[in-house]
C-alpha cells in the first residue's frame, strides 16, 4: 500500500490549490475563446513585450515547439505579431497587437472574479502575507538551482521580498501576541 501524510504536506496543498485555480481560471477563459496557454502567452508579454519564443518558452516552462503552435493560433486569431529579430533574423520577437488588447481587458476581469472567489473569507493582509509566503518558496526553490526563470513578473528585487516577508511575519506575530 502506497502511503503518504497528504494532510500534512506542503507540496501537496500548494498543487491542489494551483491546479483548482488553473482549472477555474481555463474554464472561464474558454467560455470568451481563449485556452489558458493563450491567456499565459499574453500575461508574459503584458509583463515583457518583445520576448523571443526562445525565452517565452523558458519562461513558461514549455518546449518550443508546443509555444510554436499556440503562437502560430493566436496569429492567426490576430492577438499577436512575430517579427524577426533585427540582429538575429532566425529569431523571432512576440508582441501583443491592439486587437489582444481588448481581450486582454476582458480576461483581466475573469482574473479578478477567479481571485475574488478564491480569497473569499480571506482578509487583504492574509492574501499579501500568502502572496509573499509562495514567493518565498519560489525563491528558495530557485536558490537551490530548482528553477530556471522564477515568473513572468516577478521584481527584481528578490531581497525586497525576502525583507518584506520578515517584516510581515514579524508584524503579524506581534499582532497575534498582543
Amino acid at each position: 500500500m502506497l502511503e503518504f501524510d497528504f494532510e500534512n504536506s506542503l507540496g501537496y496543498a500548494l498543487f491542489t490549490t494551483s491546479h483548482a485555480m488553473r482549472r477555474a481560471l481555463e474554464a472561464e477563459l474558454l467560455r470568451v475563446g481563449m485556452t489558458l496557454r493563450q491567456w499565459e502567452v499574453l500575461a508574459c508579454l503584458a509583463c515583457d513585450e518583445g520576448f523571443s519564443q526562445t525565452e517565452m518558452a523558458e519562461r513558461l516552462g514549455i518546449e518550443p515547439p508546443t509555444l510554436a503552435g499556440v503562437l502560430r493560433r493566436m496569429e492567426r486569431d490576430g492577438w499577436l505579431e512575430r517579427q524577426a529579430c533585427c540582429n538575429d533574423r532566425r529569431r523571432n520577437r512576440i508582441t501583443a497587437t491592439p486587437q489582444a488588447e481588448a481581450v486582454w481587458k476582458q480576461t483581466t476581469e475573469i482574473c479578478h472574479k477567479i481571485r475574488e472567489q478564491a480569497t473569499t473569507g480571506l482578509s487583504k493582509k492574509e492574501v499579501e502575507l500568502l502572496k509573499l509566503v509562495c514567493q518565498q518558496i519560489r525563491l528558495n526553490l530557485a536558490d537551490a538551482g530548482h528553477l530556471g526563470a522564477i515568473a513572468p513578473c516577478i521584481d527584481e528585487n528578490v531581497n525586497g521580498y525576502r525583507k518584506s516577508l520578515k517584516e510581515t511575519v514579524v508584524a503579524e506575530s506581534e499582532t497575534v501576541a498582543s
